[in-house]
């Protein structure tokens, strides 16, 4: 079951600095992974069960402190009724010194850094199948996430892969405010223009996956497929057929949702020509693995 999480505003405590090797509370801050226009994040330890945990913590502006708010308890909300183990755990969230503290297991690095080195076929399935089904359930729970790609995989030591920063998710209700939110070269064409979907989540997927297997991905407007011969090298033609169904320019064409495309997954049993890797599992019961033939 997903953790129950508290929110504390601290509205009296003055923000300190943060400095590397200094503490938040039972947190260490040891680096710093990543910065951009919204978070910092640190790699951590924590002092009380000594364990190395990630540190997201929002860079909050007194202006802007209400709105933005609003937006992390909406990310917090969101991610603490998820419970899956393809997507990253939120552990903690709370006022730490002025600060707010979003604390996640610390993985080895992200699917993007992955991409830079030549990954095996095998493995490739194994995240794939990992990654489908993280999407499924997400949207099983009504949640889009609206920003699949591959800087928001986190791959740990076992070959586990899991999904994370819900910032811009949220709950599938039928109408959506016209926001184009999402990154460039991974957004379906409907999402650019302030329509997203469950179906603009598979396409945003399909395109990591693409890269996943060919190197580089399609462009808008989606009408050609460089590196399409390398992505079809070793792989089975049912894979290959779901790929570019999950990437077509045109919505009502693609998987309605993860859950549609999780479905058409288990129903490949073979998904290298070699056969060398056997899917096995359902969907109905959330069980769908990647095993490798002896």
């Amino acid at each position: 079951m997903a953790a129950s999480l508290k929110i504390f505003l601290g509205n009296s405590d003055e923000s300190r600095p943060l400095r590397l090797g200094g503490r938040l509370d039972k947190y260490r801050l040891l680096k710093r992974m990543g910065e951009g226009g919204f978070a910092t994040v640190y790699a951590a330890r924590d002092m009380i069960v000594d364990r190395h945990v990630a540190l997201k913590i929002p860079q909050l502006s007194d202006e802007e402190q209400g709105g933005s708010f609003e937006d992390l308890k909406r990310e917090v909300r969101i991610m603490a009724k998820l419970d899956h183990p393809s997507i990253l755990p939120l552990q903690d969230a709370r006022f730490i010194d002025g600060h707010f503290v979003m604390v996640f297991p610390l993985g080895e690095e992200t699917l993007e850094d992955r991409m830079t080195r030549r990954m095996a076929r095998s493995t490739a399935i194994h995240y794939i199948v990992q990654m489908v089904s993280g999407l499924s359930y997400a949207h099983k729970q009504s949640i889009l996430h609206r920003d699949i790609k591959p800087e928001n995989f986190v791959l740990f030591s076992d070959q586990t892969i899991q999904l994370s920063d819900f910032g811009l998710a949220r709950v599938e209700r039928g109408a959506h405010e016209v926001s184009a939110s999402g990154t460039l070269g991974y957004m379906a064409p409907e999402q650019a223009m302030g329509k997203p979907s469950y179906r603009s989540d598979v396409f945003s997927l399909g395109l990591v996956i693409y890269r996943m297997l060919a190197g580089e991905t399609p462009e808008y407007p989606f009408d050609s497929f460089p590196g399409f011969n390398r992505l079809r090298r070793g792989i089975s033609q049912e894979l290959v057929s779901l790929i570019r169904k999950a990437i077509d320019p045109t919505p009502s064409k693609r998987f309605r949702d993860g859950v549609a495309m999780q479905n058409a997954l288990s129903r490949i049993r073979f998904p290298l020509t070699d056969r060398s890797v056997v899917l096995r599992g359902t969907p109905e019961n959330g069980s769908i693995s990647a095993r490798r033939v002896a």
